[in-house]
């Protein structure tokens, strides 16, 4: 392993082809674009979607090995009209099982850019875009959620995020590494805890760390140490967080610690969907990035404030397109616009994911399952599992005070919720495992999609 000052010397190398590829030509015309769009009304976000759409749909049908051989006629037909009510959904498998019968067969791109998801619900997907995709991807989080927060890519930051950072688990630290190009401190979400939080607030302080972006629950957990260890956090102006639903406690916990204000992002590896936090705290997608829909069960729209599965057709991208896209994820429509006066539809909540849906003996069905955590003063962090229709095991990591009323308090929960025949095993555990991302899971079920016959779909296939 190379010496420590020589592996930040590897990270600022790597900064200068990370900044070319995120930052290079084009960039500086992209955003110029998204802040041109930012007021459109309705009827010009349609207008500006349908002849996107015209664009892309046709192109996919005729260009793309997946859709021009699994489209029905009926299907093509849909596609060459710009028509996406006409066309099926499109799964997670395919776009796993061979990420190359998605890309554009009349295009040739150099280099091509791959990313992977993380593969935390058990379907990594390999997304490949061309440098123009991932400039644009950048420019709308530099509009649309650095701006936002008063904050841009051009200051100082730090990260959190599966960046393996520092590869020894048992390393005594530092557990960062800096790009000195874009002046970034890459955090590792893998070596968090109290005992280490006071070596992740000296490297903020270190490099003059203006805003922090990254995993929601590792800053949460940094801002607990933060509080609790009385630590000096170095000023800083916007926490924008990414990949985790932020509760209203882990929002209170963080604009506390750090002293400035939280704004969420909804966003994935793909492309295929982003949604920002304006001033009013309103999460807004931006109809420029993708066709969002939520669907019930049937496939029929939801009306706003129902619980549906976001389905995507990312407008950002044309070199492997994804069209009608299933994220996995469950959310509701805000019933009403948003006081800023921005004509971009606002998601009234990012519910959680599909294969985070808690399932009771009955069948019933529930999201926000974290939520037994909410007012128990001795949980720093709390992870429910569900291993049958009958078992639940729920780990937390306590705090002194943690006792046998905590326990029986959690059991009355869950059982409150699938009722009393399902078994409650509480474990204290000294840590929670991260996913191979580094995320941490608020909720896992081994149930899923499967558990019973309310989770059939007439037009949302499992």
């Amino acid at each position: 392993m190379l010496p420590l000052p020589a592996q930040h010397g590897a990270v600022s190398a790597y900064g200068l082809y990370r900044r070319w590829l995120r930052f290079g030509p084009g960039y500086r015309h992209y955003v110029r674009e998204f802040d041109a769009r930012e007021r459109y009304d309705a009827k010009e976000w349609q207008a500006w979607q349908r002849s996107r759409l015209a664009v892309l749909l046709p192109a996919a049908a005729a260009r793309v090995r997946y859709y021009r051989e699994t489209w029905t006629q009926e299907e093509r037909a849909a596609a060459l009209a710009g028509r996406l009510d006409g066309l099926p959904l499109l799964e997670k498998e395919p776009v796993r099982a061979d990420p190359e019968e998605f890309v554009r067969e009349d295009v040739l791109v150099w280099p091509r850019v791959v990313f992977h998801t993380s593969g935390s619900t058990g379907t990594p997907v390999a997304s490949i875009l061309t440098p123009q995709e991932v400039r644009r991807a950048l420019a709308l989080r530099e509009s649309r959620s650095a701006r936002w927060a008063g904050v841009s890519f051009a200051l100082p930051r730090a990260t959190f995020s599966g960046r393996l950072v520092e590869p020894d688990p048992d390393s005594k630290g530092p557990f960062y590494r800096f790009n000195a190009v874009e002046r970034q401190v890459y955090l590792s979400p893998y070596h968090l805890r109290a005992e280490t939080a006071a070596a992740y607030v000296d490297a903020l302080t270190r490099h003059r760390v203006q805003w922090l972006t990254g995993y929601a629950f590792s800053y949460y957990l940094l801002a607990t140490f933060i509080r609790d260890q009385r630590l000096a956090a170095p000023p800083v102006k916007a926490v924008i967080t990414t990949s985790e639903k932020v509760s209203p406690q882990m929002r209170a916990v963080m604009e506390t610690a750090y002293g400035c204000r939280v704004y969420e992002e909804y966003s994935t590896v793909e492309s295929a969907v982003f949604a920002s936090e304006c001033a009013h705290g309103r999460l807004h997608t931006s109809p420029d990035a993708a066709v969002v829909e939520i669907l019930k069960p049937d496939g029929s729209a939801c009306e706003p404030g129902e619980v549906g599965e976001v389905v995507a057709t990312p407008l950002l991208r044309e070199y492997q397109p994804l069209i009608r896209y299933r994220l996995g994820d469950l959310a509701t429509w805000a019933p009403a616009a948003c006081p800023c006066g921005r004509a971009m539809p606002v998601l009234n909540e990012v519910v959680g994911r599909v294969e985070d849906v808690v399932v009771g003996p009955d069948g019933r069905q529930m999201v926000r399952f974290h939520g037994i955590f909410v007012d128990q003063p001795h949980v720093r962090e709390g992870q429910v599992i569900q291993e049958t229709l009958h078992r639940i095991r729920v780990r937390v990591t306590a705090t002194d005070g943690f006792g046998s009323r905590d326990v029986q308090d959690i059991i009355r929960r869950v059982q409150q919720r699938l009722g009393p025949s399902v078994e409650v095993i509480v474990e204290c555990v000294d840590h929670i495992p991260r996913t191979a991302s580094g995320k941490f899971q608020a909720v896992r079920s081994y149930i899923g999609a499967h558990a019973g016959p309310e989770r059939q779909r007439a037009k949302l296939p499992d």
